[in-house]
């Protein structure tokens, strides 16, 4: 059960960092912390990955007051989206006129929620940026979509002040990836066992990342 779990986390953070980067290549617009990483990106010179890496372990230290703990999903989650993203990024070819640019954002949103399911049914705990939403959610007596909606307005308006691409593809993932994720965690959840309790999964309320 263990090594399913494993290969299920590595297999959805890999997927997971693909999708970003079919949905950086389709151009449409992406999900409002990718659009801070990009904006950042375009910034500071520093490739999408690395940024989104960088952001991961800032974001993880806001965790301290917040009493949050990562998990090894978590401690994976900051490592290996970034780098999959910079894999994938030069081995897509850029979508060229709108029909293809369609086709990369639904295929985009489609793997990015079968990643983000993959990965959460692991159980291993939830990536950074979930993990603050819900720990500020904790702390301040707020409901998750609030948090979720402070923090992610905050970031992507941020990200397109710093060049990064806002559009109808960030609209599209703000609205179906979380019904997407519930529909497939059933598919994909696997049990921690009893000596392994899971940690608090947002799963039908925020993605992976």
């Amino acid at each position: 059960m263990l090594v399913r779990r494993i290969i299920q986390l590595l297999a959805g953070l890999s997927l997971f960092g693909f999708s970003i980067a079919v949905l950086i290549k389709a151009g449409l617009g992406i999900s409002p912390w990718d659009i801070f990483h990009q904006g950042l990106g375009r910034l500071t010179g520093i490739s999408t990955g690395m940024v989104i890496i960088a952001v991961s372990f800032l974001v993880l230290l806001l965790w301290i007051p917040l009493r949050m703990r990562p998990g090894w999903g978590t401690l994976a989650n900051a490592v290996l989206i970034g780098a999959f993203v910079d894999l994938s990024i030069p081995l897509i070819p850029q979508a060229n006129g709108l029909l293809w640019q369609v086709v990369y954002l639904a295929g985009g949103l489609v793997l990015l929620a079968v990643g983000s399911a993959c990965y959460l049914g692991a159980s291993f705990g939830p990536g950074a940026r979930d993990g603050l939403m819900t720990g500020l959610a904790q702390r301040t007596g707020w409901s998750i979509r609030t948090c979720r909606t402070l923090i992610e307005v905050t970031v992507a308006a941020a990200g397109w002040l710093l060049g990064g691409t806002l559009g109808i593809g960030t609209v599209a993932e703000a609205f179906l990836i979380g019904p997407l994720i519930q529909w497939l965690m059933p598919l994909f959840s696997v049990p921690s066992g009893p000596r392994e309790p899971s940690p608090d999964n947002p799963l039908s309320k925020s993605t992976a990342s």
